[in-house]
């Protein structure tokens, strides 16, 4: 708004007083041109005072014309005698130029009528040459008119500067002014600000004290109305995580410690409590991935430390060896440590690793790897089954979201409930990452956690413990041998 302002009322001083140098300009040459003619118009009825005759002395010529036609202010005449200054007008210029050499030489040796400018200590001045010829006399006479256009120019100089010092002065004020009242209307927008800022999960209490009935006051009454509906969903959302984790938890351990306490007996008893254990294990997990889907977006979801992919991957092996009878391997592992949560990642690979073994048979290939790519971190578990479908790819990391697979060859594979690929995509989401599922060309699928490349600094040390060499790589091999001696434990070759 400033820069408007003082856009606003420099452009029309400015342009003011270029209007008025190029006016004064004109009025400068259409003053000399008078000159001429008032000369020619002299010169042509002007008589010797002795004889009565027309002149025959240029030079006299000039002088009675100087003595009866005085210049106006800031102006001054002068005539010029083969190349030296002769006669000048009777009132003071404010600098003699007639003495001057270099401008008399300058002026003499201009060839008929001319205008131009020459420098002088009083400013610019505008001159005009006009030779004389007079019959009988053979020497170069020529009058000189000087404008002193810089002197003449004062008066518009000092109503330049007093406009610009005005619009300086209202610049000022209408700068206080529009701060004053700018603070007065955006008050309560720094208001709505602050107090969103303030406002968070577990403080959603806070309003906004509305006054007025302009637009800042309908955006705060509607700022309060989004809080309300937001405090509303999370009430809700945690009265519902409160009575699902009590209402569920203790119906399952009462009926598990019942059912455990049962007699043997008929084999019906028995298939009916086998049926049921399994029944509350799948509520209890169904609990589980609830609780942690709903922990999932909130700020302590993550505990981010140094993890070494080829040990997180290996050991995500041998845990996964139990899910199933599969051929499992460790594909491609990145000697690598990067900044992630171990525990989180390595439950996604479990989920993962599980939802592979729902899809595929005793004996099939089930592989896990890991990839350093750029600034990226690619995480994968890749299996043999049929496959996902193009149309199920893009729901298929959906809560409660269920692939149909086709070729499914038993009840096994369609018992889950749609939230262990959701909790891949949270726990890869939290890493600033992401999930997604790819076909091999070979059969089956291939999930991948893509997730950004964080890497590690040990203090005392001038590179990323992935960069260092020698001496780093043999403790990041020392460090792995562990988990490799467990792979081996549990048969892996």
């Amino acid at each position: 708004m400033m820069l408007l302002v003082a856009t606003a009322l420099a452009v029309p001083a400015v342009g003011i007083t270029a209007v008025w140098q190029r006016q004064l300009d004109a009025q400068v040459d259409e003053q000399l041109r008078r000159e001429a003619d008032e000369l020619r118009r002299f010169a042509g009825a002007a008589r010797e005072p002795g004889t009565g005759r027309p002149f025959s002395d240029g030079a006299a010529l000039l002088t009675a014309y100087m003595s009866v036609n005085l210049p106006r202010r800031d102006a001054t005449l002068f005539s010029i005698v083969d190349g030296r200054a002769d006669r000048r007008s009777p009132a003071d210029p404010p600098t003699r130029l007639d003495r001057d050499p270099a401008v008399v030489a300058r002026l003499a040796a201009v060839r008929g009528t001319g205008i131009g400018w020459v420098d002088s200590p009083a400013g610019r001045v505008r001159y005009g040459v006009i030779p004389v010829r007079v019959s009988g006399d053979p020497r170069d006479v020529r009058l000189v008119v000087l404008e002193f256009r810089d002197r003449q120019q004062h008066q518009e100089h000092r109503v330049a500067r007093m406009l610009l010092g005005a619009g300086a002065a209202a610049l000022v004020l209408a700068g206080l002014a529009s701060w004053l009242v700018a603070g007065r209307v955006l008050a309560p927008i720094r208001l709505v600000r602050k107090t969103a800022e303030r406002i968070g999960e577990d403080d959603l209490r806070r309003r906004l004290a509305v006054s007025g009935s302009d637009d800042v006051a309908a955006l705060a009454h509607t700022f309060n109305h989004m809080l309300d509906r937001l405090e509303n969903a999370f009430t809700t959302q945690r009265r519902f995580l409160d009575e699902v984790a009590h209402e569920l938890r203790t119906p399952i351990t009462v009926i598990r410690g019942h059912l455990e306490l049962m007699d043997g007996g008929a084999a019906e008893q028995s298939a009916t409590r086998a049926l049921v254990v399994d029944e509350l294990d799948r509520m209890g997990r169904i609990v589980q991935d609830l609780l942690l889907l709903a922990k999932a977006e909130r700020p302590d979801f993550l505990t981010v430390g140094s993890t070494h992919l080829t040990d997180l991957v290996v050991d995500a092996v041998a845990k996964a060896r139990a899910l199933g009878q599969r051929n499992w391997r460790v594909a491609h592992v990145s000697e690598a440590t990067v900044l992630l949560d171990g525990q989180r990642v390595t439950q996604a690979l479990m989920q993962l690793a599980s939802n592979a073994v729902r899809h595929t048979e005793d004996g099939d290939l089930i592989e896990l790897g890991s990839l350093v790519s750029g600034d990226r971190v690619l995480l994968w578990v890749r299996d043999t089954g049929p496959g996902v479908g193009p149309h199920d790819r893009e729901r298929i990391f959906d809560r409660f979201a269920q692939a149909v697979r086709p070729g499914a060859r038993d009840a096994a594979r369609t018992t889950g409930i749609g939230l262990g690929l959701a909790i891949v995509l949270e726990i890869a989401q939290a890493h600033g990452g992401t999930a997604r599922v790819e076909d091999v060309r070979t059969g089956g699928a291939r999930f991948v956690m893509d997730l950004p490349r964080r890497t590690p600094y040990v203090e005392g040390d001038d590179e990323p413990d992935t960069h260092r060499g020698g001496r780093a790589k043999d403790r990041r091999l020392r460090r792995k041998g562990p988990a490799l001696q467990r792979l081996r434990d549990h048969g892996r070759r």
